[in-house]
């Protein structure tokens, strides 16, 4: 992994989701070059100098959007909106969940994005999924077919401290329309704009969220109702395939970076085993999950893991995890695929120290995990297809 900051692993892999998503490296060094010293207080001091500095460089290139769009020139201006969108959404969430305008920076965020699709992305939307008595905040890229027939669909969840804008600028959603395929990059409780905005904290049976992506994806007349699968990141790789376990109508699953047990590794960070992946990190993760108290947390999150659930997976089955993940021990990922037996089609694909991609849901170099998970993604709806036709 990239470690411009020395010595901190919070900060480092911060920045190298900031450059896997797209951030260019004379504007990613004006940003880190001024808190260099500051990242060697440690991960949780100086996040408010993380996110003044990295402010300077996204508010040059507002002004620079700004321009273009007036004079027309909306290509331009969209990929510095989508720029900003990426380090904005970066060093909003190295901030302390008690950081007093931290909505108000986060809504920034959202402006950025949509002032993206406005002027370089028309088919990217933000949509609202129905869930019980409120609704989850989404982006829909509808990928347009040739032949003029529905798409297949992939649901994308979140992790414990990411959102809908990483995964739009994670590039996944692009490469899947570029194949046919479109994608509902969803915040679900706990994370994101469900959060910050309304106040959803997490959950165990995500399977609910992915019953209420798929009731809303079959309101539609451009998505495909038989081929709906779903992918999750990081905590998604606990959130993903207990839902797959559950919601029949999900046609495949894949585990971006597996989580099969993730309380104990809760219990191994009390005892600072493994790196955090946030500053902040203990009042980070009791926010997502609505606590107040350490330890009636830590009795709650024993039962976040897959012993007993991925057993009920029928459906194809990716499980992909980093030889050097720092954050969620690799013999997970294994557990995770011995313990799926009822899945036609089960794999998994671990990326060594020597291709990259090694590190936590590949993060040291996205293009290469990302661009296989589409590949098998790509390839497995087009055997179900076959077989159903």
């Amino acid at each position: 992994m990239f470690e411009y900051f020395p010595g901190n692993y919070v900060w480092n892999f911060a920045l190298s989701g900031v450059l896997s998503s797209g951030g260019l490296i004379d504007e990613v060094d004006r940003a880190s070059r001024p808190i260099r010293d500051a990242a060697a207080q440690g991960q949780d001091a100086g996040t408010e100098e993380f996110l003044a500095s990295w402010t300077a460089v996204i508010d040059r290139l507002e002004r620079q959007a700004d321009a273009e769009r007036a004079a027309g020139h909306l290509r331009s201006a969209g990929q510095k909106y989508f720029r900003a969108v990426n380090y904005l959404i970066t060093a909003e969430r190295m901030q302390s969940a008690d950081t007093a305008d931290r909505n108000a920076i986060y809504r920034r965020v959202l402006g950025f994005a949509q002032s993206c699709f406005e002027t370089n992305d028309p088919w990217t939307s933000r949509v609202t999924i129905p869930f019980g008595e409120t609704t989850l905040p989404a982006y829909f890229m509808r990928a347009d077919r040739a032949d003029g027939t529905a798409a297949p669909t992939m649901i994308m969840f979140n992790g414990l401290d990411s959102t809908k804008e990483h995964m739009y600028t994670s590039g996944f959603a692009q490469e899947m329309r570029a194949r046919g395929i479109s994608t509902l990059m969803v915040d679900c409780p706990g994370s994101g704009e469900a959060l910050r905005l309304q106040g959803l904290v997490s959950q165990i049976e995500s399977e609910q969220w992915a019953t209420a992506c798929v009731d809303y994806l079959l309101t539609r007349d451009d998505v495909d109702p038989s081929l709906v699968g779903l992918v999750g990141w990081s905590l998604g790789g606990y959130y993903a395939p207990r839902a797959a376990a559950f919601e029949k109508r999900l046609v495949l699953v894949v585990a971006w970076g597996a989580n099969h047990n993730w309380g104990a590794v809760q219990r191994a960070r009390v005892n600072r085993e493994g790196e955090l992946p946030v500053p902040h990190y203990w009042r980070h993760v009791m926010w997502v999950w609505g606590f107040d108290d350490k330890n009636d947390f830590l009795d709650f999150a024993d039962d976040v893991n897959l012993d007993g659930v991925v057993e009920n997976i029928t459906v194809p089955f990716l499980i992909t995890h980093g030889e050097n993940d720092r954050q969620i021990p690799l013999d997970y990922a294994h557990r995770t695929y011995e313990q799926a037996v009822n899945s036609p089609k089960r794999e998994l694909r671990v990326f060594s120290s020597d291709e990259g991609a090694n590190e936590h849901i590949g993060l040291d170099n996205m293009n290469l995990v990302m661009m296989f998970t589409a590949d098998w993604v790509e390839d497995t709806f087009a055997e179900l297809k076959g077989a159903n036709s």
